[in-house]
Order: structure tokens, then sequence, then C-alpha cells
């Protein structure tokens, strides 16, 4: 060890992290249960340790210290003291240098090696021994930042209400790795998906809101690095407040901060907000033979559930080997604070929260009352962003579809199963369907909440593209290594007569039709409608629906599809514009219930005779067209009607209340709209029709 660098004098125990000023750098980090924790400072490699340094404290959990004149790029790390005693949940080993969990950059290039894990995997008797190995050389270290400013035009988000919300899912590298026009060394970064060709394409489309899957600093799972692959999606996260460095076209920490920064900026200039995709519900220590890289060693206990019959294994509500406890203070200030930092710093509009009901998670299961949404619904800063709940986890109670509080959006698989089993021929009822696509009020119609509630979608990145929807009726997941084993096992899809690629034209034109269709129902449904990247233009994952080890062609956007899909992409830039210009195809309240007298605008349903639907109509699974209409209040005239064909034929649709007029027919998209007036009208084979009284002012672009 060389002489003495630094000389520590005490801190303050807030904020947590390292935080640089004028005079020295302040360092904090929380343990409940360390009896001492050590700073550790390293060269400018990150790989020779020059000092460690006792900090003070704790002060209620909080150990700190302050050196003077230690200025932006210091590496540093820390070593817990304590304990090693896993049956009870303490892990401590100061032989393992961790990650400071507030690290603003990370350095360092992560291997897999036993060196990071803190008991001997070799030999899992001897768990309660700690791995006398020291890994200081090769753990990622945190660098010292100075302070971030507020995001560039923090002030001027678009900040678009939620029922004018069209989200996007897109892999950030996947959407531009391949897309025309994109210049090659910034394919796959922040800055590509800033390019005016990315930008152009998507105000073409008519998206409000990128909902941009894993952004933060993540690790490969050790099995994927050992078979060559990766983890691609990014969902396995140990840098929290980091861009992913894989994700840049910069190479610098501080550069990379401002790469992410500016593609924010630039979105925003173009009128498209930012929703990042968190995962809050484990880190990349995995389970209890796993590494411990940070949050492990600082204090096992307060940071992950533990089993309460063994302490020394972990509640894998995540399914990958750990869960965060959220319901601990420190855990809920340590996700608020990232959360606060993405929004004030980072400049991005909304979370969507991975396997959110951990979030929710007490000792006695879900609470949509729990402190970490109590938290959230207060925080002024966060008030003001979208949350987006997935509203499951792989525990006991973890389907909690609907039970999110206050301003959630949720993803609705419901809408997704039954919408795809209605067009793809399915044993779906009418009634089922017309309840998806009025919001699912049995699902959200409770409190105050409102029928933007409801995240529309028939494809996600987890499962299959909406091609593969119509492609294929069995995952093909070979490539990801695990003997097809992955992904889920009971999609509702439909391959229409041949597994995969074909060249039949019937099996190809039905294809298109459905797949326009479930495209169609997406955009013209009551609640927040979402679109999965590339299905617009027929991208394929060639039935692998579960592609998250898939960084390469098989898991970026096909480009291709786009000029022989041309007519599947202007329908979704049409049926976006429809949205945009009328109001009640975004309606973000209920509908008036039948024979409500109020001004609350109405929805009323038909069959293919022009009448009014009955109960026995809702329960006929024979006969599976029907059309609705939608007037302003109960004494207004019906002004939009849109009419649904999921069969094999065409079918004659008699207008209640007519003249009408055709605005747009999913089999037609490039025909414009129609002004002659009709009181019945033809239906294709796998059609949806949207129609607008005759009288009413034209309603669609040409």
């Amino acid at each position: 060890m060389s002489a003495a660098l630094y000389k520590l004098q005490p801190g303050r125990a807030s904020p947590l992290g390292a935080i640089v000023q004028f005079d020295g750098t302040h360092f904090a980090v929380f343990s409940q249960r360390a009896e001492r924790i050590e700073l550790c400072l390293f060269d400018e490699s990150g790989t020779v340790e020059m000092q460690r340094l006792d900090l003070f404290g704790p002060d209620d959990g909080v150990f700190h210290g302050f050196l003077p004149n230690a200025t932006a790029g210091l590496h540093y790390g820390y070593r817990a003291h304590g304990q090693y005693r896993p049956e009870h949940g303490r892990r401590f080993n100061a032989n393992k240098l961790l990650l400071d969990p507030y690290a603003r950059a990370i350095s360092g290039n992560f291997i897999w090696d036993d060196k990071h894990c803190g008991s001997d995997n070799a030999h899992p008797e001897l768990d309660r021994t700690p791995h006398p190995f020291d890994n200081g050389a090769m753990a990622l270290k945190a660098v010292t930042q100075e302070p971030l400013s507020p995001a560039p035009g923090h002030g001027n988000r678009p900040r678009h209400a939620a029922s004018n919300v069209l989200l996007y899912e897109l892999h950030v590298k996947g959407f531009t790795m391949a897309m025309p026009g994109i210049p090659e060394a910034l394919r796959g970064t922040f800055a590509g998906l800033a390019h005016p060709v990315a930008i152009a394409y998507l105000q073409k489309l008519g998206v409000t809101t990128l909902s941009l899957m894993p952004v933060q600093y993540a690790l490969s799972e050790r099995h994927l690095v050992e078979q060559g692959r990766v983890n691609y999606w990014g969902y396995n996260p140990i840098g929290f407040f980091c861009p992913d460095p894989r994700l840049c076209h910069a190479q610098a920490p501080s550069a990379q901060i401002e790469e992410f920064r500016s593609m924010v900026h630039t979105l925003h200039e173009h009128g498209l907000e930012v929703v990042i995709d968190v995962v809050f519900n484990h880190t990349a220590e995995g389970g209890s033979e796993g590494p411990t890289l940070s949050f492990r060693g600082l204090d096992n206990a307060s940071w992950y559930m533990l089993t309460p019959d063994d302490r020394s294994r972990y509640e894998n509500i995540s399914g990958c080997g750990n869960t965060l406890r959220i319901a601990h203070p420190r855990t809920t200030q340590f996700v608020m604070d990232v959360l606060r930092f993405w929004v004030q710093n980072m400049g991005v509009d909304g979370f969507r929260f991975d396997l959110a009901p951990v979030l929710g998670r007490t000792r006695q299961g879900f609470d949509s009352a729990a402190p970490f949404f109590t938290a959230l619904r207060q925080d002024p800063v966060l008030a003001t962003v979208h949350w987006i709940a997935e509203p499951w986890d792989i525990g006991a109670g973890g389907y909690q579809l609907g039970r999110f509080p206050g301003k959630f959006l949720e993803w609705n698989d419901r809408f997704r199963d039954s919408v795809r089993g209605y067009w793809l021929g399915f044993p779906v009822s009418r009634g089922e369907f017309a309840r998806r696509v009025t919001a699912s009020n049995d699902l959200f119609h409770h409190g105050q909440r409102q029928a933007t509630a409801s995240i529309n979608f028939v494809s996600a990145h987890d499962g299959f593209t909406l091609a593969d929807t119509v492609s294929y009726a069995h995952k093909h997941n070979h490539a990801n290594g695990e003997d097809n084993r992955d992904g889920h096992a009971h999609e509702v899809s439909a391959n229409f007569g041949h597994e995969g690629p074909c060249t039949d034209p019937d099996i190809l034109e039905r294809r298109l039709r459905v797949r326009r269709c479930l495209l169609a129902t997406v955009m013209v449904a009551q609640g927040t409608p979402m679109l999965c990247a590339g299905d617009e233009f027929a991208n394929s994952q060639q039935g692998n629906n579960n592609a998250y080890c898939q960084d390469n062609a098989l898991g970026w956007l096909d480009w291709s599809g786009l000029d022989s899909d041309a007519g599947t992409v202007l329908l979704v830039s049409k049926l976006a514009a429809l949205r945009r210009i009328n109001p009640l195809l975004r309606y973000p309240r209920w509908f008036a219930a039948e024979g409500d007298p109020s001004e609350t605008p109405q929805l009323h349903w038909y069959s293919a005779s022009g009448e009014r639907m009955t109960v026995s109509d809702w329960h006929d699974r024979s006969d599976r067209v029907f059309a609705c209409q939608v007037q302003e209040n109960a004494d207004a005239k019906a002004q939009s009607c849109v009419a649904f064909n999921p069969e094999s034929t065409e079918r004659t649709l008699k207008l209640a209340h007519g003249p009408w007029r055709v605005v747009l027919d999913t089999t037609q998209p490039e025909s414009p709209a129609s002004n002659n007036p009709i009181y019945h009208v033809t239906l294709p084979a796998h059609s949806l029709l949207i129609l607008a009284a005759a009288d009413t002012a034209q309603e669609h672009p040409q």
C-alpha cells in the first residue's frame, strides 16, 4: 500500500452516493448491519488499489466521509465488514469490492469468475465460510462525476396526456441496427435513435411516446456468457444510475450520459416522449450462488427478500434468482432517487416497471397501498410523468391486473389474448371481445381509474412478433440454447395451414389481413394503444418468442419488409391520424351505461342485421360479425362506427342510423375515404372498417 493520498473527514448522511463539490467529495452509503465500511480508492486504470479509508458512522444506518480536494474521475469501491452468517441473512465479506449502488459512472469490463462469489460455489457445503479470494483488481468500480445539471429543455418536454398517447415499444439497438439511412457508426446507439432518419420514420408513423426497453447498466448472466451469448434485452441491472455503455456511441462515461440526454432532448424537440423500462424486481447478483457485486455485500437482508424458513435463500419472485425488498425504507428511497434522477437529470417522461407487483409486495403479499406506491403518488417530480406497470410477477398472487393505484397504466394481457383469439378463430365470444375493446371495464372501472389505464397491445418484446403470431402455431426457440424449453408455451397464435414462411398466396393474404385487423383493433379500442416496433412491416423472429439473448439479425428489426408491406405502415399512420382527429376514438373516461340520459358519450353494439345486440346475440358463437356506434350523448346522432368481420367470407352489414360513409378499410388502406352515403356495407373477409356519419366533415387524410 502506498503512502496516504487522502485523509478522510466526517461527512454527511445525505444524500447517498458520491457527491463532488468545489472543495472535495462526499461519500455516503447505507448498511443497517455492517460493523464498518471502508472506502477503497483505485488508480486511473481501476486495477490498483491505492488506499483504504474507514468511513465514519453509522448515522441512521449510513456510513459517510468527506475527501478534501477529491475531484471528479476518482475510481472507488467499498468493502463492508461484518458477520458472514448466511443462515441469518448476513453475507459480509470484506474480500469483495462492492460497487456503490448510487454509482453515476462505472469502469471496468466485468468478467465472470468465482472470485466474485461470497462463498465457495464449488463446495456448497462450505457456504457458511466466506470466500477468501480478493476480487478488487477485477471488480467493477464506481467513478465520481461532476454534478449533473438539469436535463436540457427540461421545462419544454411534450407532456402528452394519457388519452393522446400512442406507445411504441422498441429496443434501442435493435431498432436502428439495420435501419436504412442510419450511419453505420451510430447504428444501435442512443445517437442513432436520435438521428433524423429515425425521427422522420417515427413521426410518419404517428406515435407519440417511445417505450424503450432497458437502458440502464446491465450484465449478461454467467450461463449466457459461457454459451457465447449475451443478455441482449438488458433485464439484468447492476448500475441503476448509468446508461448501458452497450447502447452508446460515446466511450467515456460522461460522454455517454450526454449522449443519452441529447437523444431525449432531440426527441422532445420533435414531439416524442421517452419512457424507459426499469427493473426494480431483481439485480444481476442472482441467487445464493451468484456473485457479491454490490447490494448483497453491503446489506443482504435489507436489499433482498429472504425466505422466512431459511434466510440463506432468496425469494425468487422475479425468476432471476433474487427479489429486491422494496418495502424496506432505504430500498424505497433508492428506487425513488433513481426515478427522480432519470426524470430531472436525464430528461425521461416516465417509466415502465418490469414485474411491477414486486413494488407492492409486503410480508402479507401484494398491497396496492404499499409504501412504495404511497411514496410515488406524493412525489411532486414523479407525479408529472407516466407510470406503466407490467402487472404480474411469478410469485404467489403475482397476477395483479387492474389493481395498481392512481394514475398507473397497465399492460393488459387479457386484451392481447382475447383480441388475438377473436381474429385468429379461437372460441372468443363477441361479448368478451367487446369488453376488451372498451377498455376492459371489468378490470379497471373502479375507484377513480380511467379507461386509459388499460394498455392495449397484441404483441410486445416478450412473445411472438405480430408477424409470427399469424405464422406459427408453436414456438421455435432452439437458437436460445435451452432445447426450446424457454418462452411461453401457450401463446394464442395460428399458422393458417403452414408453420412459418410459405409461398401459398391464399395463406399469405389471410395472414396479412388478420395482422392488419389486429393492429387496427389496438388503434380503435378504448384505452391506451401500444405497438411493438416492426409489427407494422411484418418483422419476424422466425418463431422465437423469447429472443432475449439474440443480439444479432434475429433480434434486430428486419427493415427489408418496409417496402413490401408499405400498405400496413400506411394503415397504422392513418389510424394514428384518425385517433388525433376524432376524440371519440380516444375517449379517456367511461362511456355512459345503457339508458343514461347524461351528456356522457355512449356506445352501442349492432348485429349484422342492423339491430341492437341482444343477450342471445352476445352468446351466439355461430355469428361473430358485429359493429359498434359511438355518439356524443344520448340525444346526439351516432358519429362513428367500427365494423368487425373475423370470418373467412365477406358479409353484408346493415348500418343502423345511416347514411354512413367508409373512412378506412383494413383490406384497402391505400384507398381514400369515401364520400358516398350508404346504408349497408359489404365487409370483406378478415376486415375491420371505420365509418363516419355521412354528414360529418372529412375525417381522414387523403
